[in-house]
């Protein structure tokens, strides 16, 4: 039986252990350790957190400060106030100095849902993909959260790490397989070559349960769970689209700047490949579940597999 898992307490449980044999490692909060699933890490290692309160800015600075210390510090925010309150000194204080301050945005995308669009974050990946020095990943369950931790907690690059609130279903059975490092891509569904799924973070799965409609279809789709969405596996992107008549790119992101777009970034220019991207389109998004959102905007498994159908038969 699949197992799922928040993959917020899998990062509290893996920065636990690494804190636990790296004094330097710390973890920033900015009033949002209950939210951040760190309070495990609270207790066992009070010594090793810094509540900042309400100050997202201030907590990416002193990251930074602390960074340029010797420490190796974990921000933990809200994805929409890391990426759009703090992005100034994002910029400023770690990416235009290469400091190693890792960035963990909470609740990203339309995990807040019903709190409305000051809450959602689905902006974050063009803003922070868009910035020198700054690698960005979305893990799409437990395993690949704990191969990422472990290279985050040994890692010397800055990183903007974007989570959501939903326990996630197992994609992969070890860390290995999950995560094999920055820019490496992994096809977790490979059906045929009719159409290549392409996701990542908690899109995967509604990507796999897309292949699996599309499969009782006739239709031979593969599923790559990107990650890694900077820097990105632009290998393993032009071989796909070497062998499929068709890439749709699924994220809970607008549909400007974000992982369809790096995407198409990579393949627009072999002039040969059908791309179609999936996604929130140009406008404030409805209130709402985070199922019913995704379900009005066509990110979900049926819609996904009704569209990849209109978009072989033209």
């Amino acid at each position: 039986m699949t197992k799922s898992a928040k993959v917020g307490s899998i990062i509290c449980e893996e920065l636990i252990t690494a804190a636990k044999h790296d004094h330097n490692i710390l973890a920033l909060t900015s009033d949002s350790r209950g939210s951040a699933s760190l309070m495990p890490f609270a207790s066992q290692l009070p010594d090793q957190l810094v509540e900042m309160g309400i100050a997202e800015q201030n907590s990416v600075t002193v990251g930074a400060g602390l960074a340029h210390s010797g420490k190796r510090p974990f921000v933990f925010s809200p994805a929409a106030f890391l990426t759009m309150r703090s992005i100034e000194q994002v910029k400023v204080d770690v990416t235009y100095s290469d400091t190693n301050v890792k960035l963990i945005g909470i609740s990203g995308g339309n995990s807040y849902s019903v709190l409305g669009n000051t809450h959602h974050s689905l902006q974050d990946l063009a803003i922070t993909r868009a910035l020198p020095n700054l690698q960005v990943y979305m893990p799409a369950d437990q395993w690949q959260t704990r191969g990422l931790m472990q290279y985050l907690a040994k890692s010397d690059h800055p990183a903007y790490v974007r989570i959501g609130k939903q326990a996630l279903p197992d994609i992969y059975d070890d860390t290995n397989q999950a995560f094999r490092g920055p820019g490496k891509a992994n096809i977790v569904v490979d059906n045929g070559n009719d159409v290549a799924l392409v996701a990542a973070g908690e899109t995967v799965q509604i990507a796999v349960e897309a292949a699996n409609k599309l499969a009782k279809q006739g239709i031979h789709a593969k599923v790559v769970d990107l990650v890694s969405v900077k820097p990105l596996d632009t290998a393993l992107l032009n071989q796909i689209a070497d062998q499929v008549g068709l890439v749709t790119t699924i994220e809970e992101h607008t549909v400007y700047g974000g992982l369809g777009s790096a995407v198409a970034e990579t393949l627009a220019i072999r002039g040969d490949t059908k791309i179609d991207i999936v996604g929130f389109p140009d406008e404030p998004a409805i209130a709402g579940s985070q199922a019913e959102v995704f379900e009005h905007y066509g990110i979900d498994a049926q819609n996904i597999a009704t569209r990849v159908i209109k978009c072989l038969d033209n």
